[in-house]
Order: structure tokens, then sequence, then C-alpha cells
């Protein structure tokens, strides 16, 4: 019978077991902790732990040592003695891979180490209470951990079923929004392009609020989405706090390319004019503003005031939310807006040739650049949007591609530093 992998004992718990069991083998042993989980958060990823741990793999195979990855990123090594010059070489070899980083800048200055070495014979009880404290340290955070998930999931139950939002609760939450600081709340997602390697190319980010985070910080029993036209007006007070952000350079970090979100009556506000006064015009070109089409269609008139004077301003604008049932009813061109957002479902491979066809002809017809397939969870969205001519995708499937990918950008660099540092050096 297999243990489930919820209750297999965590690598605290064996270094422990494995500590006690060393005790009538302490003679001719070491250990040495590595401590990475003191490295920069950036150091610590885990393709850098894996890297690290690699370098002991080899005496492990030997079976001169037993190396154990601690849940915090430190490193145990138990070994021979008799192979400890190799051990210290490979530490050496392991602190140059960091060498950029503070604590091994630093190492000396306040009792930063980056290892720190037992000779197991003279001071075993002093590892045991280590590895018990390290134990002890990881099942309290797990404690933590399980208690605050549990608290999130309670919230969320309580929110699926939360007060309705009436006119005098959307009072208060306007009321909260106007002193609360939101930067913390402000989520940011790419758009690329990915080849036929499934390699992202980051165009642009689109900043927004997430909701589901305004809705535990503000008012967390509080349902926001339950009445659509409240929701709309609390949409233009986001509009509004979003825009002044936007303003401040420190309240947001901003780089390249954006979009984000707004309402037709806020591109009619005094607040977007000001918001306008205050960007260069070279900027105004880097920025894509997305409407919905709900809120298009709701008043055309302002939405053709709007579209004319952010487009002579240098803005572009993206239709946002066209789906399969609105594909044969909305016309990009006729709105006059730069872009559109199609939002994948299956039901656009389900509906066959005359969709694959539809869809083909209105790419070739605006060309793949004013496109985007949007809400991208999974390698399927991707194939079927290059099946018909998009190249431009976002969604969770789209930011794991990035993430992959600077993965392997990273372990690249860390190999090229590791191969200068096995360079013979020259006179």
């Amino acid at each position: 019978m297999t243990t489930p992998p919820d209750k297999m004992p965590s690598q605290e718990k064996l270094l422990v077991d494995y500590i006690h069991r060393l005790e009538k083998h302490k003679d001719g042993r070491g250990v040495v902790q590595v401590h990475l989980s003191q490295l920069r958060p950036f150091n610590r990823r885990e393709q850098h732990i894996r890297t690290a741990s690699g370098h002991f793999e080899q005496m492990v195979k030997d079976m001169s040592g037993q190396l154990i990855t601690l849940k915090n990123s430190d490193l145990f090594f138990i070994f021979k003695n008799s192979i400890k010059p190799q051990v210290e070489t490979t530490v050496q070899k392991i602190r140059f891979l960091f060498g950029d980083d503070p604590l091994v800048e630093d190492e000396g200055t306040d009792g930063r180490v980056f290892a720190s070495w037992y000779d197991a014979a003279t001071q075993y009880d002093e590892i045991v209470q280590l590895a018990q404290g390290l134990a002890e340290a990881e099942e309290k955070r797990q404690t933590e951990t399980r208690s605050r998930m549990d608290a999130r999931q309670r919230l969320k139950e309580k929110q699926k079923k939360g007060e309705p939002l009436t006119p005098s609760v959307l009072a208060k939450v306007e009321d909260a929004l106007s002193r609360a600081d939101l930067s913390n709340l402000v989520r940011r997602q790419f758009i690329c392009m990915v080849d036929e390697k499934m390699v992202p190319e980051q165009r642009f980010s689109e900043l927004f609020i997430s909701i589901q985070d305004l809705r535990e910080t503000i008012l967390p029993g509080v349902n926001l989405v339950s009445n659509r036209w409240l929701f709309q007006h609390l949409t233009e007070t986001l509009d509004r706090r979003v825009l002044s952000m936007l303003m401040k350079t420190d309240a947001v970090s901003i780089s390249g390319d954006i979009s984000f979100n707004i309402n037709v009556k806020t591109l009619l506000s005094n607040q977007f004019q000001v918001f306008d006064d205050n960007l260069s015009a070279a900027r105004r070109g880097a920025i894509v503003i997305e409407l919905q089409k709900e809120d298009i269609f709701s008043d055309l008139s302002s939405y053709l005031f709007a579209r004319e004077f952010v487009q002579t301003k240098g803005y572009r604008l993206l239709l946002d939310g066209l789906t399969l049932e609105t594909l044969p009813v909305i016309d990009r061109e006729r709105l006059g807006t730069d872009m559109v957002k199609l939002v994948w479902h299956p039901n656009l491979v389900d509906g066959g040739e005359e969709v694959h066809n539809q869809l083909s002809g209105m790419l070739e017809r605006d060309g793949p650049e004013k496109w985007i397939l949007c809400r991208c969870d999974n390698r399927e969205a991707i194939d079927f949007g290059r099946s018909v001519g998009i190249n431009q995708f976002q969604g969770r499937f789209v930011e794991n591609l990035i993430a992959e990918d600077n993965r392997r950008r990273e372990l690249l660099r860390l190999k090229r530093r590791i191969e200068r540092s096995s360079e013979p050096e020259t006179d």
C-alpha cells in the first residue's frame, strides 16, 4: 500500500530520522548545511536549487554521502570525512554560482555564512538540535499555511452567497475605495505572439484590478457582481482609481506597451482629460484602451465621439469580449477599433469548417496584428488560433509559456557561468 503524497514525511522529518540513525556511525562523518534559504528570492528559484543540488549527485551515487533538500531550499549533505576535500570544492562551485548575491558578497559580516560545517563525532548533539528545530519550524509553517487556506476557502464560500450589491452597499464600497491603496491589487497579463515551437514573444501587457482580490480586501461579505448595473457604476469608480495610479509612476511599475479596460463614460470624463494632459505624445502611442462590447452598444453615439477623441490623440482602441455568438453581428472594421479580442472557447472548434472559414476570412481582411485570442488556458486554444491565422494570445497557458521560457533562459545563463568557472586559468 503506497502512502498518499500529502501524508508522506517531509524532508525535514527525513533529516531528523537520518541524523538519529547516524548516531551509531557518527565517527568519521561530517555534515554541511548550505544556506540557500538566505539567498535573494530571484536566486533560489526551483531551477537554481536543482542545479546546486546536482553538484552532489555523483558523491551520492558513489554512496559517499546523503543529500537532503529542505523545503526552505537549504541543502544538507552528510558525508564520509574521506571525501571532505571534494565536498569543500563542490560547495565552492555552488557558492560561485551565486557570486552576485548579498549572502556571498557580505559573507563574514554580521555572522553571515554561505555554508556551516559540522563534525558528527564531536558535534552530534548540536546537529540533532539543528535538525529538530528545522523540522518544528516547517511543521509550524505548514500548519499556518493550512489555516490560511481554510480561511480563504471559507471566505470564498461566504462570498458566493454574499450580501447582494445594493445602492447603500455600493456607497460603502466606493467610500472604502477612495481610501484604499489599490496598487497591490493591480495584476498584469501579457499578450504574446506564439510561434510554432510555443516560444512566446511579448507584445504588450494588460493591467487590471482583480475583482476577487478587491472583494476580499474591501468588503469580503459582498457579492460585487450580483447586480450588473450597480457593478457597471463600480467599474467607473475603479477606472478613475486606475487612471490616478497610472499617473503615479511609483504606484504601479509600468514598462513597455500597456492596455487597460475602461468605460466609454470614463473616456469622456474630466479624469481622463487630466490623465491625457499628463502624458507625452510618445506614451499615448504605447497605450491600448480596451472597451467591452456591451459598453459600446449601450451608448453608440458616445462611443463614436470617444473613439474619435482618443484615436486622434494617438491611443489605440481594442474591442474586448467577442465570442462565437457575436462574431456574425459585430464588425470590428465598422466600429473602427484598432484591434479585437476573441474569447477562446472550445465551441470555436466545434463550429467546424464554417467557423474556421469565417475567422480565416476576417483575419485575411484585417491582418493578424489586429486579432488576439484571450483566455487561453490550454494548448488547444493556441493550436486553433494559429490554424485560422491568429498569432497573438493571452491567458494562463501563455503565462506558463513565459515562465517556462524564462526558466530556459535562466538555466542557460547558469550553465554558461558554470562552464566559465570550469575553464582552466591562463597565465
